[in-house]
This record gives C-alpha cells, structure tokens and sequence, in this order.
C-alpha cells in the first residue's frame, strides 16, 4: 500500500490497497493519512453495501444519516443519487457534513457505483490551510469564539429541500437539532488546527446576531474556498473518497445535466471537537 499525495491543497491517494482486506496497519495508515491530508482516495475497489459497512466499521462506529434515502438492501447506507430529471444534485456547495449535530461525524465513505459520462467531480478544501491562512490578530480572535451550526435552514420543515419538495430526503420533523463547536478546533489525530464553521449549517457566531456575522463568516467562507485550498477528485466507477469533516469541506459539482450519478455513503461517528489553544 501507497500513500500518494494529491495535487493542490489537500487529499491523498492509497494506491494498492483492496479496502476488503484491510490488515490493522493498513487501517491506522489510512487514518493516520486522511487526519494529515483531509481525504483519502481509492480506486477499482468492489464492494457490496455490507462490505462496506464492513470497512467503516473499522474506523469507527457508524451513524446512520436520518435525512436521506437508504438503500434498500442495508438500511446503514445512504443513497447519494442524482437521477437525470433532478435539477439538484446531493452535496452541491461547500459545507461539512453533520457540523449540526452535538458530536459531530468524523466523515464519510463514499462508494461511486455509477458516474456521469462527464463532470460530476468533487472537490475539497484544506480547514488546515485555511487556519494557517488568517493573520495573527483574527487567528488569535477566533480561537476564543464559537459558532452555531443548524440542520433546520436545509432539511427541516421549512428548509430548502422541503421547499423543493425533493423525495430524495426525508423527516424533517427531525431537523431540531443546532449545535455550538468552536470556531478553531484541535484535530482529534493530528493536533494540528482546523477553521470550523461552513457554508453549509454554520448560521451565526455564538452571542453574535446573524446580521453581525455575516460579514465575518463570509470572508472565512471565502477564505476556506481559495483555490490553494482545494484538491478535485474525478470519480470512476468503484472510486471511494474517504473525508475526514473536521479537516475538510467539500462541495460536489452539479455539472452533468441529463445523466445520472449513483453512490453509497456510510458516514462514521465521531467525537466532541476541543478549542485550538496555541
């Protein structure tokens, strides 16, 4: 097993590794690698929805998203589709999965089972280097502030999937949840610090109005976006991406209009996020 990193700003590929057969080296060297660079990625890897709970299960135990379809055959998985009458697709923009909820997920695996005959790519962006990127004095700023991250504004009752009227979720009456984490956290593997709010669930600073955040949040959205951030992974069939959420975003591109896009994501728990102290 190879661990090759990507170009650009995060992401790493695992070459020669058949994600079935992992031995506990190769499971702490792809943790080891995905806490360093954010996301790790595999290729031709054939696996069922049970052997791929299987696998997650090695990193963690799994959360099962209340929110989307899950596949029929395993009720864990998440379907992760775009048929071509859908004018949306699932994950478009930048954002970081289950920032909304108390303890957030580590991250999700992410199976591709069909692919568009063109687009559909993913990209990521560095939280680390996004850290690294602020001044002293608005580093220094952050690491004593916390934020508040919400599922309601997307799949609540009122939220934009519902609006949509889109069958691909579903519960809303289970989108009460808000969470409050800090804004620079401490990398549970690494140690390194990671910028923490997103585009996606990250609402207002804690004790700040919405209306006071929102010039602060969106330079730090801008921020986190910058093209030296950002690695882009083109999915084959059988292509697996496995993000780390406390390190990464990620936002999958709505750009194959007409074709359909199928994946299976099994999504890992994780811990409570500590404050970054220098």
């Amino acid at each position: 097993m190879k661990i090759v990193p990507m170009q650009g700003g995060c992401g790493a590929e695992v070459q020669g590794a058949d994600l079935n057969t992992l031995t506990d080296a190769d499971v702490a060297a792809i943790r080891a690698a995905q806490g360093e660079h954010g996301v790790v990625f595999f290729h031709d890897q054939d696996m069922t929805p049970a052997q791929q709970l299987k696998v997650a299960r090695r990193f963690g135990d799994v959360n099962v998203n209340r929110f989307f379809t899950p596949v029929p055959e395993q009720p864990e998985v998440a379907l992760v589709l775009k048929e071509p009458r859908h004018e949306t697709n699932i994950g478009g923009g930048w954002h970081t999965d289950h920032s909304y909820d108390a303890i957030p997920a580590l991250g999700s695996m992410l199976h591709a089972k069909e692919v568009p005959t063109n687009g559909g790519d993913t990209l990521f962006a560095s939280m680390y280097l996004a850290a690294e990127a602020l001044s002293d004095g608005l580093r220094k700023t952050l690491m004593g502030m916390s934020a508040v991250h919400s599922s309601r504004h997307v799949f609540g009752s009122e939220g934009f999937y519902s609006r949509m009227e889109d069958d691909r979720y579903h519960n809303p009456e289970l989108a009460t949840q808000d969470a409050v984490h800090p804004v620079i956290v401490r990398h549970p593997v690494s140690g390194r610090a990671a910028l923490y709010v997103n585009p996606g669930f990250t609402i207002r600073f804690d004790g700040w109005t919405a209306e006071e955040s929102r010039p602060l949040l969106a330079y730090l959205y801008e921020l986190g976006a910058r093209e030296e951030h950002v690695c882009r992974f083109r999915w084959h069939e059988g292509s697996v991406a496995f993000w780390d959420n406390r390190a990464t975003w990620h936002h999958a591109l709505n750009d194959y209009p007409g074709e359909r896009r199928l994946m299976h994501r099994v999504t890992i728990e994780g811990e409570p996020l500590p404050a970054y102290a220098a």
